[in-house]
């Protein structure tokens, strides 16, 4: 996929990795912990879609940095957290850059191996969602894609600009910047608006 698009990888796999290790940090995980659930949420994503895609063995076992990123993250998490100042905001940030770059990343690769548009932006979404679904759930906490918050919309906003753009044969390396760029800004408009997806409650009766 040529350089640019693994570093980009390699800088989703840390924000994500930071978010998941800044949630361990804040419930009181020990180092161990911390690091298992930075990697866990950096990784996870991406080693469901290679599995699903047939890029076996995935990348985050064969490439060293893939494993190296998110372990520094973990500890970087773990030795300067006194010095966030709200901790809170930071994970929701990090867990948002991730979203973005995590979205596109994905979407991208599965095209590289042949899905089509749909199957590959539902790739890219899962490659978005997969690693934060995982550290919830072993942070002991409702997974935040289940619950109201707008959280995979975004990523498959952003899916959708790597497809069409690869569709209509204009798609280049720098559209996985903007495409990126839109989730996370919808995400971030999502938290700040408190934005919610429907639920069944919120029907009206008939």
């Amino acid at each position: 996929m040529g350089l640019v698009p693994v570093a980009l990888d390699l800088i989703g796999i840390f924000v994500f990795a930071l978010s998941g290790a800044l949630l361990g940090v804040r419930i009181q995980f020990d180092i161990v912990g911390v690091i298992v659930l930075g990697a866990v949420t950096g990784l996870g994503g991406g080693i469901m879609r290679d599995v699903l895609i047939g890029d076996t063995p995935p990348a985050s076992f064969t490439d060293w940095r893939y494993l190296a990123v998110p372990v520094v993250a973990a500890l970087v998490a773990f030795r300067f957290h006194p010095k966030l100042a709200r901790i809170e905001r930071y994970v929701d940030w990090f867990d948002a850059m991730g979203l973005g770059l995590f979205c596109v990343l994905g979407t991208v690769k599965a095209l590289f191996f042949g899905l089509d548009p749909i199957p590959a932006a539902l790739m890219g979404v899962l490659t978005a969602i997969g690693g934060g679904v995982l550290r919830d759930l072993l942070a002991n906490r409702m997974p935040v894609v289940l619950r109201q918050d707008v959280y995979a919309i975004p990523a498959l906003a952003g899916a959708t600009v790597v497809v069409l753009t690869w569709e209509a044969g204009v798609f280049r390396e720098w559209v996985l910047v903007p495409a990126a760029a839109l989730c996370i800004a919808l995400r971030f408009l999502a938290m700040h608006r408190r934005w919610s997806a429907p639920r069944a409650s919120d029907l009206r009766r008939d």
